[in-house]
């Protein structure tokens, strides 16, 4: 692993390891949700390398499908938000503007609506480009069967011994690696990796 301040860059996995033939899939079992959480955050947390670069890979393929309303999609949303922004810090002089130039404060407000609509396709472009690819990250970590390789791994990442991208924005969300992963205490280490060198590398869960 590279590391960057106390931060290590988890290693891109192979394809034969993401998707090709060592690859188990297995839909996972909705009514047991505490087992579908724990994979799903251990395979983000194995295979983030590999997701970021599937983050990108797919936005840029639907960027390249529709550049045009890819670009004015993301202007009018960093529009929208600037502008939020704007009145939402600035209150005052907003208002004050508003009582000053009522008809220019109206027409202002209908052009943006206008543009809003005109633009709403674009936008939804914009947003599939942001969302498809955590879709896709979501049914892969969800599917994919761990092995032992990424059980081991991840178990030094929830005992805090490396830090990782991933597991950062996982704190950052409240899902601490730590919490996911309660099962996998210190106080019971010994004992899993036990059990775990018991499994053949092929035997996932």
């Amino acid at each position: 692993m590279a590391e960057t301040d106390g931060v290590s860059v988890a290693p891109l996995r192979t394809l034969d390891d993401y998707i090709m033939e060592s690859s188990r899939f297995q839909v996972p079992n909705m009514k047991d949700p505490e087992k579908w959480s724990n994979r799903v955050s251990q395979n983000l947390l194995y295979y983030q390398t590999n997701y970021f670069l599937t983050y990108l890979v797919v936005f840029a393929m639907v960027a390249l499908i529709h550049p045009t309303k890819m670009f004015y999609g993301m202007t009018a949303v960093a529009l929208a938000y600037g502008l939020f922004y704007y009145l939402t810090n600035h209150k005052q002089p907003a208002a004050q503007f508003k009582k000053d130039h009522p008809i220019l404060s109206l027409v202002g407000l209908v052009l943006t609506m206008y543009f809003i609509v005109y633009l709403l396709g674009s936008v939804v472009v914009f947003l599939l480009g942001i969302l498809l690819p955590i879709v896709v990250i979501f049914l892969h970590a969800s599917m994919r069967l761990r092995n032992l390789k990424n059980k081991l791994t991840n178990k030094v990442e929830s005992l805090g011994l490396k830090r990782t991208p991933m597991g950062i924005i996982l704190e950052a969300l409240g899902l601490e690696p730590s919490v996911l992963m309660s099962r996998l205490s210190f106080d019971g280490s010994s004992n899993l990796f036990d059990s775990l060198t018991k499994l053949s590398p092929g035997k996932t869960s």
